[in-house]
């Protein structure tokens, strides 16, 4: 049984035509762990570009590279877009929505009075600007009474940039850190005075080795292991749900929420299990249970895991995988970062044949291929992303549709559970 959303989402992939563009986004969090934007990297031809690199029209590469909507495709947060010297003395940038847009300002570009006065124009519009790969200069003090934000690799900034940075942070200006990989990496840049942060450092937590898995995490690898019976034991899945308040809490709410449309409210794990099905009961028992698995961690591994899911799922048919199974391959693969325990002491625990259990531990096989596409279009690995699309026999527009539309299910439900 799929619901309409679902309906509409698998239609709109295949009717919707026209070049698409290889489109990264990568998260910007803040000392909380949450999300304060996400900066966007567009992609035409071989090499990544910036805005106003492209000989296509702005309203062509705008409906190409952002294929869903900028505020979508950003979640309603801001959007960080790096710009040449043409975008913004051009005003090409005005295709974007100002509230919601931030203009990186490469430190290659020329400061000069005509890029300055544009910036200054823009920013009176209601644009934000980024000073990125910041380096302290003379000609850069112009521009840094316009900055919103500071961008700066810690690992490469010199003793004197950081030394003038707490000057910066006078001027109500947030530091963004990039490139922070490792939980080290972001401890120091925090200690420098960073307040955002950029990279891959959420995603790889201090893994608690020699650490048993929870007993109440343990009992919902079981709840997924009796889900994933056919038939569905429908008392002893009923069951074992409901010894978790806050998991039968979060599965209602997943079968009462927009995703799956219900004529009336309903109220137990039996109905629910008979009113939407065997398969759409195992799609959201599984965001339930990654969610309370990720109750400690920052928001954005779990929406990672449910992009990941969901883009594995849609592309599955076009490769004679099996759908499901691509589900939940994609799911998983951010366990060990909820729950800081090595994929290799999990594995066992996981309701995955072997092939799958394979590819989670990093087996190159058939049944990993997108998922590996889709961890290397998250950074920007584009040569990367190419080899593999080749060896699977798709097309880069149709691996683009599906995870522009993974992305917008996966906020919808995010929105659900959290």
């Amino acid at each position: 049984m799929l619901n309409q959303l679902e309906k509409g989402s698998e239609i709109a992939t295949e009717e919707r035509t026209g070049v698409a563009r290889y489109v990264a986004r990568q998260p910007i969090l803040n000392l909380r762990g949450r999300v304060h934007g996400y900066e966007l990297l567009f992609r035409h031809g071989p090499e990544a570009i910036s805005l106003g690199e492209c000989d296509m029209g702005i309203g062509t590469m705008l409906d190409n590279a952002v294929i869903f909507g900028l505020e979508q495709f950003t979640t309603g947060r801001p959007a960080f877009i790096s710009c040449d010297a043409e975008a913004i003395t051009e005003k090409l940038v005005r295709v974007f929505p100002p509230a919601k847009t931030v203009l990186e300002i490469p430190a290659s570009l020329e400061i000069n009075s005509e890029l300055v006065n544009a910036c200054s124009e823009l920013k009176l519009e209601g644009f934000q600007i980024a000073l990125d790969d910041f380096f302290w200069s003379a000609s850069a003090e112009s521009l840094v009474s316009l900055a919103d934000y500071i961008r700066v690799d810690f690992n490469r900034l010199d003793e004197v940039g950081r030394e003038k940075l707490p000057r910066v942070n006078g001027k109500s200006i947030s530091i963004v850190a990039k490139r922070v990989e490792t939980q080290e990496d972001y401890q120091k840049a925090r200690s420098a005075g960073g307040t955002l942060f950029q990279g891959n450092y959420f995603c790889d937590p201090v893994v608690l080795k020699k650490t048993k898995i929870p007993p109440n995490r343990l009992t919902h690898f079981d709840i997924l292991r009796q889900l994933h019976r056919d038939p569905i034991d429908v008392r002893q899945v009923s069951r074992l749900i409901m010894r978790e308040v806050a998991l039968t809490h979060r599965l209602l709410r997943l079968v009462n929420s927009p995703l799956y449309v219900t004529r009336c409210e309903v109220c137990s794990i039996e109905t629910a299990i008979m009113i939407i099905g065997d398969q759409a009961l195992r799609r959201i028992a599984s965001i339930a249970i990654l969610s309370e698995i990720n109750a400690d961690q920052p928001t954005e591994i779990l929406h990672m895991a449910l992009v990941r899911g969901r883009f594995c799922e849609l592309a599955s048919r076009f490769c004679s995988l099996n759908s499901p199974e691509q589900y939940l391959l994609g799911m998983f693969s951010m366990v060990p970062a909820m729950m800081r325990i090595p994929m290799e002491e999990l594995i066992r625990s996981l309701p995955l044949r072997d092939q799958i259990c394979n590819a989670l531990l990093g087996e190159k096989n058939p049944e990993r291929a997108l998922l590996s596409w889709l961890e290397l279009q998250e950074r920007a690995e584009w040569e990367a992303c190419d080899a593999i699309r080749d060896a699977i026999g798709q097309t880069h527009e149709r691996l683009m549709l599906c995870y522009g539309e993974a992305v917008v299910w996966a906020q919808l439900a995010l929105s659900s559970v959290v």
